[in-house]
């Protein structure tokens, strides 16, 4: 009955999610757009926006969003029906549009039944909280639980506090929308259903890491051998179980990177739909976390490098942006003010709860402390993402416990590791950069287009990681741990890693990205932690392993894979 339960949850939120999304990109397929890129962002862009519109709705009432909910999924269901009556759009772009909606679909199938492998579906939100690290805080736990205020009361009043003084507020809302908006379909365990969810918008990740690496024109066999390797990452697998609403708008980002950085550019610039496609997809990444400014300026500066769009273009993206953001910034500072504490934690070291603005808190920040301190913070930030002492720590640790035979002792460390450090993280991709430097002088002219992808995305990577190392306060209260960031700067990172090894060693790419997609797995397969009552159940991991076995063969498989230069860009 349990993989039944998660099986049918997993069906109802993933068709629930996808719905507007899909009838929005078969629409503008159906009038002649053929770019997978594009119609993946707005199909991304489609799906926040909806469950955006959903936040609002029900924080007006609850019969206002329930009628929203209704409205936009039936609604959806109808236009998708009608499109494919009128049978106006290209086949080879549905296939094209099929294989990254496969890749999710299993991709999250895979997540669910492997994260609950050992049990825990009677307390999941706890259990997520220990499956795949040692105990984390209850940041997952947050948007169910103003969620479900909104849902039940409105604004009908302040919400309440959550421990350590946490305000609604603080939190941005697009996880809450999506859960609020999806609300009225719930079935069974209501903390399961959004667990699940949680795990559906998570590895929306895979469309926004398909749609680039699309854009990029890179090929079909490293397209798949960058979201295989990327799936069994810790990042995915961590973040995206413990479902805090990180991953979510790095799967935004990324398809904005796919418009921002990539040989799109060139015309997305020069048309009004681009502003509000790109500003649409930026602006959702930061109602998803506040921490994706960071790549955004980054984005930005390389798309202004590759060139300028026009005062019309900016106009219309700065208008979306203010569709977007507005209310939830008047909400935080009228309706529950001053809804800005993680602002000031980041960018003034300002910790505790106050009334200061985000200005007052940067200005006292940097002003009550030397220059020196302010170069060893910075310098501390760099530290952090580099792992240093606590990476070569942790590598000796395991060693040690790996020569005594203790399995438990050997891989605690190096999760912990992986979890706040991120080019740790990395593990063996961190050979790709290395490979790439060794046989830059040796690329071939049949190589250029992936040469030149793998170092699209190594700046973007460079440049995002800078600015986020400098803008962030550092030291001990907000240092460039990775969970204090976006996770669009990993991605991009492990992406490049990919990308790098495959274009300067192509065959023994594909053996050490097969070494390193084993040792994921072993390393991420044991609950050292279990929940209370768990025990491991064997139904969850056959799933697990046929969702995997199915990702592989869409990504692998050359019907799915290769597409004409008309469609895909490659």
């Amino acid at each position: 009955m349990v993989q039944g339960e998660l099986l049918l949850l997993l069906a109802v939120h993933l068709v629930l999610t996808a719905l507007p999304g899909v009838a929005a990109s078969l629409f503008l397929a159906s009038r002649g757009e053929r770019r997978i890129p594009v119609l993946l962002g707005a199909m991304l862009a489609v799906s926040g926006s909806t469950a955006m519109f959903g936040f609002w709705a029900y924080f007006g009432s609850r019969p206002l969003g329930q009628t929203w909910s209704f409205l936009s999924s039936f609604g959806s269901v109808l236009a998708i029906a009608w499109l494919s009556f009128e049978r106006k759009i290209d086949r080879e772009v549905l296939r094209g549009l099929a294989t990254p909606l496969a890749l999710w679909v299993l991709g999250s199938a895979f997540l669910v039944f492997f994260g609950f492998m050992h049990g825990g579906e009677n307390a999941p939100i706890q259990a997520a909280n220990t499956r795949f690290s040692g105990v984390l805080p209850s940041d997952n736990y947050l948007p169910f639980f103003w969620g479900e205020w909104f849902y039940l009361h409105a604004y009908n009043g302040k919400p309440p506090e959550f421990p350590g003084n946490w305000l609604a507020s603080d939190r941005p809302p697009l996880q809450m929308g999506y859960l609020e908006t999806q609300w009225p379909f719930h079935l069974f365990n209501k903390e399961l259903g959004y667990q699940v969810l949680g795990v559906v918008l998570q590895q929306l990740w895979i469309v926004g890491m398909w749609a680039l690496l699309l854009a990029l024109r890179v090929g079909r066999l490293t397209k798949a051998l960058v979201v295989a390797t990327v799936l069994v990452s810790p990042l995915a697998i961590v973040n995206g179980f413990y479902v805090w609403p990180k991953m979510l708008p790095a799967g935004m980002l990324l398809a904005a990177a796919a418009l921002m950085i990539t040989p799109l550019w060139d015309e997305v610039r020069s048309r009004l739909w681009g502003a509000a496609l790109v500003a649409g997809l930026c602006g959702l990444g930061m109602m998803g976390h506040g921490s994706s400014a960071f790549p955004i300026i980054g984005l930005a500066l390389i798309a202004a490098f590759r060139g300028l769009p026009s005062w019309r273009w900016l106009g219309v993206a700065v208008l979306t942006l203010v569709v977007l953001m507005a209310p939830w910034s008047a909400y935080g500072k009228w309706g529950d003010p001053p809804g800005n504490r993680l602002t000031k934690w980041y960018l003034g070291g300002d910790t505790e709860p106050d009334d200061k603005s985000v200005g007052e808190a940067i200005i006292d920040g940097y002003s009550e402390v030397k220059l020196t301190t302010i170069l060893h913070k910075k310098g501390q930030n760099f530290a952090a993402i580099a792992g240093g002492y606590i990476f070569s720590h942790a590598i000796s640790e395991a060693w040690k416990h790996a020569k005594e035979g203790k399995f438990e002792a050997t891989v605690r460390p190096l999760r912990e590791t992986f979890f706040f450090n991120m080019l740790p993280s990395f593990g063996l991709l961190l050979l790709g950069p290395v490979a790439m430097a060794i046989g830059w002088r040796r690329r071939r002219v049949r190589d250029q287009v992936e040469w030149k992808a793998a170092t699209t995305l190594l700046l973007a990577f460079l440049v995002t990681t800078f600015i986020w190392a400098i803008l962030q306060w550092g030291g001990s209260t907000a240092t460039t741990v990775l969970h204090q960031g976006s996770y669009l700067i990993p991605l991009i990172g492990l992406a490049a890693c990919v990308l790098s090894l495959r274009v300067a060693w192509p065959r023994f790419a594909i053996g050490w990205l097969a070494l390193n997609f084993v040792v994921m797995l072993v390393i991420y397969s044991p609950d050292f932690e279990p929940a209370e009552g768990s025990v491991f159940s064997a139904g969850n991991a056959i799933l697990a392993a046929l969702a995997m076995a199915g990702f592989l063969t869409v990504a692998f498989h050359d019907r799915f894979g290769r597409r004409p230069a008309t469609v895909t860009g490659t």
